[in-house]
């Protein structure tokens, strides 16, 4: 069986209908910016299918106008922390929190392979805007004017040793047993430690406390950490909706999404670290910064508008890290001291984080290097399979198998020559 052959079938696989899942058994639910991913792939084999994703993932916005990072549609024990321990309240459970909003970049896909028009386009510019809105509201930093996370799942690099230090400010001390699900799917070498866990459930229950109050949050959460990830695709993504508004008539929203991105280049510019010459993370209730290049540095090309002696700190650093890595782009620098090939978030490889990379470096440009991530992310499935994310000194496929959003990647991004934007 081929590659394509291959992702093709998992796609179908985890297919749910009206939502897909991003792999059985480990993550058995919908997840925000993995649907966004999938419906890339589904594009390939059916724009409509590819359309309904995202229209289920906008259908589960709550009134405030956070879509929320996971949506409960069926019951399953095979996964913790379940609908219970978030009690959200919502009619169709959902988390309390968010993930990258990548749903305005992928919507901007299927618009641009007339897969996307009609009421279809008109509702998602509707929802995608008031997501947007709230992101200002209830996940700004005031600072900075960057968008920070209440919780380091919020970021979607769940354990990113930046956020190791704003983490020890979070009590776990009194959080009610619990076990993890994780573990019986997936090596606890490639998995974030029990410290953290308990942590991120210590979070959970801070949010239940306060009834998920979004805009109450910022101001009394233990954990608020201003992310140049979130911040960067905002930024995109606003663009991405002022295209999508534009399509739609409604000049109004599209104006408005301009001139938000425009501010969150700003805040992005705020997060400029002199020390590490990059964008790191900034921990709103300390002020301390992130201490090494993660991949979400790289994602400063994707924000757009970088001054040219920036673009050539974060180039240098990208040289750098080619050289000691077989595979772009790790998620953390490998010449730093927790730098961990294996551990999710702290070394490995993710395709989707790769394309979000190459199409910034792209957009810059920057064709060699945007064709370095592809060709690599391109290895890693002819070498490994279609797994959750990847070593990048030798390739080793690790976490989940049979991943959809992997599939999604190689099916609109890596397979062929092309640098992710087309």
């Amino acid at each position: 069986m081929s590659r394509d052959d291959e992702a093709i079938a998992i796609l179908r696989e985890n297919d749910r209908g009206t939502f897909s899942v991003p792999t059985k058994g480990l993550y058995p639910f919908q997840w925000n910016w993995d649907s966004a991913f999938a419906s890339l792939g589904y594009a390939h084999l059916d724009p409509a299918r590819a359309v309904r994703e995202l229209k289920t993932l906008a259908a589960a916005q709550w009134t405030d106008g956070m879509i929320p990072h996971i949506i409960f549609h069926s019951n399953d024990d095979g996964y913790f922390p379940g609908p219970d321990v978030w009690g959200s309240g919502h009619a169709v459970p959902t988390s309390g929190i968010t993930q990258p909003p990548v749903l305005a970049i992928a919507a901007e896909r299927l618009l641009a392979r007339g897969a996307l028009g009609g009421a279809d386009l008109a509702g998602l510019v509707e929802a995608i805007d008031r997501w947007h809105r709230w992101f200002q509201i209830a996940r700004r930093d005031p600072d900075t004017g960057a968008i920070a996370v209440i919780h380091p799942w919020e970021s979607g690099r769940d354990n990113l040793p930046d956020w190791d230090g704003p983490l020890e400010a979070v009590d776990a001390s009194n959080v009610a047993p619990f076990q993890r699900r994780d573990l019986g799917h997936v090596d606890a070498a490639m998995r974030p430690t029990k410290e953290q866990y308990e942590r991120y459930i210590a979070l959970v229950e801070f949010g239940r406390s306060v009834a998920w109050n979004q805009a109450a949050m910022p101001e009394k959460s233990p954990f608020f950490v201003a992310d140049p990830g979130m911040t960067a695709i905002l930024a995109r993504a606003e663009t991405a909706l002022a295209t999508l508004a534009e399509a739609a008539g409604r000049l109004d929203l599209a104006a408005k999404a301009n001139e938000r991105a425009q501010a969150l280049r700003a805040g992005m510019d705020r997060l400029w670290s002199d020390e590490v010459a990059a964008y790191t993370t900034r921990d709103v209730r300390t002020g301390k910064r992130g201490t090494a290049v993660s991949a979400a540095s790289f994602l400063g090309f994707l924000a757009g508008g970088l001054p040219p002696e920036r673009a050539a700190a974060l180039n240098a650093h990208f040289d750098r890290m080619a050289e000691a890595c077989r595979y772009m782009c790790p998620s953390w620098d490998p010449a730093a001291p927790d730098f961990d090939e294996k551990r999710y978030w702290r070394g490995p490889v993710w395709l989707v984080v790769n394309w979000l990379i190459a199409m910034g470096l792209a957009e810059r440009g920057d064709a060699a290097r945007a064709e370095r991530v592809r060709a690599d992310s391109a290895a890693l499935v002819k070498n490994g399979g279609f797994y959750e994310y990847y070593s990048p000194l030798d390739g080793a496929p690790l976490g989940g198998g049979s991943f959809t959003w992997t599939a999604a990647a190689w099916l609109d991004f890596a397979k062929g020559a092309g640098d992710g934007t087309h």
